[in-house]
């Protein structure tokens, strides 16, 4: 963040002193450029004394290369030429981890890509304890994330995401918390594979829904075998209930001239009338 503060001091400082020299020309003549001099040294060193911080920032302090402190956010001093600052930004910031290469337990190559969100909790430590902290849990992220999916078949990884991301975060966190960060997650983008893998899992796929569909269909058939002999039971047992059945079947043909009905007559009444005709023919004789 621009230190606008410390301009506005330095502007000040050098209207009053514009002045002060103005005025001491006339009564000290050649001292005046002295004064002038001194009067810039003195402005430059207390516009550099004042400084300020954002309300995410963090102004870390090293007095002759040894660290001093922390300050911020809002305004503070140092001491000119002596203090040294270093501004770390203490807002979650996101990383993209892209295009990493693992091989699964199952020994399948698959290409991710994610975002890793951390913070910096103590300044200090993040300039202190490692060189570069972006670029350390960048690829400390990058290496957990490896080691992670190493250990899971290509099923657990596609079916246990949210557990895997559990997991990067956790080993993540603990092993960067020595370096004053904090990790707030991460998070799997896009996974990418082989195009014959994704063959052969599309024609996987296709045959696992065939498959519920005929265990359907045979569900189906059975019920409706069960129902139609529970039917047939009932009309067994009672007579009436067929011809009531053939009634209505022939009700619902409807009145049109061309259709054709052909109506089976009973075995039991078929040889009821053969009986008849025998006995008619023997009284006959």
């Amino acid at each position: 963040m621009i230190n606008y503060v410390s301009g506005l001091v330095f502007v000040g400082l050098g209207l009053v002193g514009a002045l002060v020299v103005f005025v001491a020309a006339h009564f000290i003549g050649p001292l005046a450029l002295l004064v002038a001099v001194l009067w810039l040294l003195a402005d430059v060193a207390a516009a550099s004394a004042i400084n300020m911080a954002a309300e995410w920032e963090r102004a870390v302090v090293f007095r002759f290369g040894k660290f001093s402190g922390v300050k911020g956010p809002g305004l503070f001093l140092i001491v000119p030429l002596i203090d040294q600052l270093r501004i770390v930004d203490t807002r979650v910031q996101a990383i993209t981890i892209a295009h990493q290469s693992v091989i699964t337990k199952d020994n399948i190559p698959v290409t991710i890509d994610g975002v890793l969100f951390f913070w910096v909790a103590s300044p200090q430590d993040a300039l202190i304890k490692v060189q570069n902290y972006l670029m350390a849990v960048t690829q400390y992220a990058k290496t957990a994330l490896r080691d992670v999916i190493g250990q899971m078949t290509l099923d657990q990884f596609l079916a246990e995401r949210e557990k895997i991301e559990k997991a990067i975060e956790q080993a993540v966190e603990r092993d960067t918390k020595a370096w004053g960060l904090g990790v707030t997650g991460i998070r799997i983008e896009d996974i990418s594979l082989p195009e014959e893998l994704k063959k052969m899992m599309s024609r996987q796929a296709s045959a696992e829904r065939e498959k519920r569909a005929t265990i359907s269909k045979a569900e189906g058939d059975r019920d409706a075998a069960t129902d139609l002999a529970q039917a047939a039971d009932t009309m067994a047992k009672s007579p009436g209930a067929m011809h009531l059945r053939t009634l209505q079947t022939l009700d619902g043909l409807g009145p049109t001239a061309s259709n054709t009905v052909v109506i089976g007559l009973p075995l039991d009444l078929m040889e009821a009338i053969r009986a008849m005709r025998d006995s008619l023919a023997a009284k006959k004789n």
